[in-house]
């Protein structure tokens, strides 16, 4: 029964792994989409309604995958993550504050895909202001991965963040030099602020999840540091 119980345990590890990554690659092409605004350069082999079909059918699928992301991340017996957890920021006993990034995500994803479900009520205005949120959350989602996350040392990961961080920054560059009648403020501010985040990442990185005893300073509960459990599936966590 315990090794049965450790295989499942050892499965929902994984899944949570796995349905992490493709949860960022997924909210990276969504706000790619966003920020390129695509739809602009429609054409009659790709017109504007299957464009924004894409767009919607692409956050839709992350969606999705964080919600598998979270229900395995509560079903894995290693860390005490409850469904509440996931939902409300900062209130986890494990990694809080990393923890509760990745509830923030989930929670203004889920704001945006709700009040697209009734944007005919809400109005444009309202929509669009809410719909900003769907940017917030792309680099609160990159946080708390590599603040929370098993394989943050992994050169996977770091590769994988990378390319998402940097596609994420071509794009930005991209729209802003698409838009040549965009004032001066929101064009500096626009071009300013990835680079400001790619910058802070880089400091933080080597001093934070790369540096030593991360497990310990990110709030992980001692019982669950240097065990036996921890030794086989990774002191990292």
């Amino acid at each position: 029964m315990l090794t049965i119980a450790a295989s499942g345990s050892t499965a929902y590890w994984y899944l949570t792994r796995a349905t992490g990554a493709v949860s960022l690659v997924l909210l990276t092409l969504v706000v790619v989409l966003g920020v390129l605004d695509v739809a602009r350069v429609a054409t009659p082999n790709w017109p504007r309604f299957v464009i924004d079909g894409l767009h919607r059918n692409v956050s839709l699928l992350a969606v999705w995958f964080l919600v598998v992301h979270i229900l395995t991340s509560v079903l894995d017996s290693f860390a005490p993550i409850g469904l509440l957890d996931a939902l409300v920021p900062f209130h986890s006993a494990y990694r809080p504050l990393w923890l509760g990034l990745g509830a923030v995500s989930f929670d203004l994803m889920l704001a945006v895909i709700l009040t697209s479900l009734v944007r005919a009520r809400l109005g444009y205005g309202a929509w669009r202001a809410v719909h900003w949120l769907a940017y917030a959350s792309w680099p609160i989602a990159v946080l708390h991965g590599l603040g929370t996350g098993s394989d943050v040392k992994h050169t996977w990961l770091l590769l994988l963040t990378a390319i998402c961080v940097v596609v994420v920054v071509g794009a930005v560059a991209a729209r802003v030099a698409w838009t040549p009648e965009l004032p001066v403020g929101p064009r500096i501010a626009a071009s300013a602020t990835p680079l400001l985040f790619v910058l802070a990442l880089l400091i933080w990185l080597p001093i934070g999840p790369l540096g030593s005893n991360w497990a310990r300073r990110a709030g992980t509960p001692t019982t669950l540091i240097g065990g036996a459990v921890a030794s086989t599936r990774g002191s990292s966590r």
